[in-house]
């Protein structure tokens, strides 16, 4: 049979402390356990407790909150590259589809009014070719009515010289080519297209890159 440690059976712990004249010198640190609680003494132990486990489960809570946000953080933080790889792909192949009904609707109006790109450039050039004595203007598809119409604006834009109208079946539709006495310039619906879609593809790869940056800066 185990026998009780000598502290489980003492019945008494004297250690206060006295001196010779019989003065404490130290009192003792028993206190005896309180068996009996008056009703407010109750009330008090249990609105203690009740508190106590509030702050302990505000406390849970807030450690769990904790957890929740860096988990969260941590989620957002490993799906940004997936994110940013599929804004990006939608913000190409947007781009790609507004390239594309744009040409259409260009071809459209070309169809209708093919020598529209050719009158622009004369309006536009008028600084330039307005002291030139000869203008040489190539182009498809040059009837009548059109260079009646394309003398017109080249006059309103302040040219006065002669111009001489080359018609070139081999040029495509509303492609031109113009020469002056110091400079010339030509159009190309295809070329001009293609330029069109290099630019934006740059456009897109340096947002594309600015937006890696960022991704990148906002992790550190």
């Amino acid at each position: 049979m185990t026998q009780p440690s000598p502290e489980t059976y003492k019945a008494f712990h004297f250690d206060t402390e006295f001196d010779a004249g019989g003065s404490v010198l130290r009192p003792s640190t028993f206190q005896p356990m309180k068996r009996s609680y008056a009703p407010a003494e109750v009330e008090a132990l249990v609105a203690q407790a009740r508190l106590e486990a509030r702050e302990a489960a505000l406390a849970e809570v807030a450690s769990v909150e904790a957890m929740a946000v860096a988990a969260i953080g941590q989620a957002i933080a490993d799906a940004a590259p997936s994110l940013a790889h599929a804004a990006q792909m939608h913000r190409e192949h947007s781009a790609e589809l507004a390239l594309a009904a744009g040409r259409i609707i260009a071809l459209a109006a070309l169809n209708h009014f093919p020598a529209g790109p050719l009158q622009a450039a004369l309006e536009a050039l008028g600084q330039e070719i307005d002291a030139s004595p000869r203008l040489v203007i190539r182009a498809a598809g040059l009837d009548d009515a059109v260079r009646t119409r394309l003398q017109a604006v080249a006059i309103d834009a302040g040219f006065s010289g002669l111009i001489a109208f080359r018609d070139d079946p081999a040029l495509p539709m509303a492609a031109f080519q113009l020469e002056w006495a110091d400079g010339r310039a030509d159009f190309d619906p295809a070329e001009a297209a293609v330029r069109m879609g290099e630019a934006l593809t740059a456009a897109l790869a340096a947002e594309a890159g600015h937006a890696e940056n960022l991704s990148h800066g906002s992790s550190h």
